[in-house]
């Protein structure tokens, strides 16, 4: 793999985080696909906004609990940009709620999504990598300091991630495919947006983060200079965990 060229997908890169490393990928050179699930609105004006840096992109509707939708979006991006360099793991969902309060349904969905998902994604995506290729997964630093009521199911499929990256890097490793973990701490998102001045309160450094610094932790670990690093989880978080 060349640094900053060839073909990356982002699953679930149409807000937040996810544009911010779908735009930063573009501007490295990568031609990018991405999946969204809702908002389709906010996946055209990505795609838009990327088309003046002159990469390739394509949107595509995906649920990232449906292993057949992932295993689409694969296909839909080789066939439309060529064999995958990097595969970026962004999607993810929060229901909050007390071991007394939280919904089977939610359970059941943050677990679908965050862990299920996670693994579906990057099977679906090595079958079409480059060896010597890069998975990233997007995770929290929940797995490491909870910090707050309501967050232990979240928390937990974010640990699960974190070691599923040290499984899959070991299983990997013979195609020189790297697979790490990036774990943000508070950052500044649709997520967050009624949260900010409370959560930059609890963080050392005095305030959040931004998807950009996110985006270019992503940037790094997608090239060549990377290669060397597999099976990491790295928290991007402010110092909220020290």
């Amino acid at each position: 793999m060349s640094s900053g060229t060839g073909t990356a997908l982002v699953f679930g890169g149409s807000r937040g985080i996810g544009a911010a490393i779908v735009t930063r990928l573009a501007q490295d050179g990568f031609d990018v696909g991405f999946t969204y699930v809702s908002r389709p609105d906010s996946a055209e004006a990505l795609a838009s906004a990327i088309e003046p840096i002159g990469r390739k992109v394509i949107a595509i509707r995906a649920d990232s609990a449906d292993q057949t939708a992932l295993q689409a979006a694969v296909t839909q991006t080789v066939a439309e940009l060529g064999t995958l360099d990097v595969a970026v793991v962004n999607a993810g969902v929060l229901r909050p709620g007390t071991v007394s309060a939280l919904s089977l349904e939610d359970l059941d969905l943050m677990l679908d999504v965050n862990v299920r998902g996670v693994f579906l994604a990057i099977q679906a995506a090595v079958v079409d990598m480059r060896d010597g290729g890069r998975i990233i997964t997007i995770g929290s630093n929940t797995a490491i300091r909870t910090g707050s009521q309501g967050s232990s199911i979240y928390a937990a499929t974010k640990a699960a991630v974190a070691a599923m990256v040290k499984g899959i890097a070991l299983d990997l490793a013979p195609r020189a495919i790297t697979v790490n973990n990036i774990q943000p701490g508070p950052t500044e998102t649709d997520m967050t947006a009624a949260m900010v001045s409370r959560l930059a309160g609890i963080v050392p450094l005095g305030r959040v983060g931004r998807p950009d610094e996110i985006a270019a932790l992503a940037s790094f670990l997608a090239s060549r200079e990377s290669g060397y690093m597999t099976g990491a989880s790295l928290t991007i978080d402010g110092g909220y965990v020290l």
